[in-house]
């Protein structure tokens, strides 16, 4: 298993605070439909475990997304918070949200094969597409 930090983060307005304890150095990139809508481009995500916790908290919304994963926001500002497995209840957390993004690496792309043509990251990554990404995380797709 890779090296994990604690880092600290927030939302746009700051109404929402975070302590991610268990935050992977490696970042990731899904470009599956449904995170390319929510956000109008890839979602570039740390893996950060199951051990987050929000300090403040009084405009988090969830909303249920899938059958496998539920997504958080602030509903003040709009702020994306995560991206959360609701059978590991692990966060996926863009990395934008961070205080210090310092000593991350990209390594892995996701969903591959929904990928756009009008754009390509030149990283050498990780690749998987979103049937080989389903089993890696043990989620059930539908």
């Amino acid at each position: 298993m890779s090296d994990t930090i604690e880092r600290s983060g927030r939302c746009l307005c700051n109404s929402i605070q975070f302590l991610a304890k268990t935050m992977r150095k490696e970042i990731g990139a899904c470009h599956c439909a449904m995170c390319r809508k929510w956000g109008g481009g890839p979602l570039m995500v740390a893996d950060c475990g199951q051990d987050v916790v929000f300090e403040k908290k009084d405009t988090l919304s969830i909303h249920d997304s899938s059958d496998w994963a539920d997504r958080g926001f602030c509903n003040q500002c709009g702020t994306h918070l995560f991206y959360r497995f609701k059978q590991t209840q692990q966060y996926m957390m863009p990395v934008g949200l961070f205080d210090d993004d310092s000593d991350l690496s990209f390594t892995e792309q996701v969903f591959v094969d929904d990928r756009p043509d009008y754009y390509a990251f030149a990283n050498n990554t990780h690749e998987m597409t979103g049937e080989e990404c389903f089993a890696a995380y043990n989620a059930e797709q539908k």
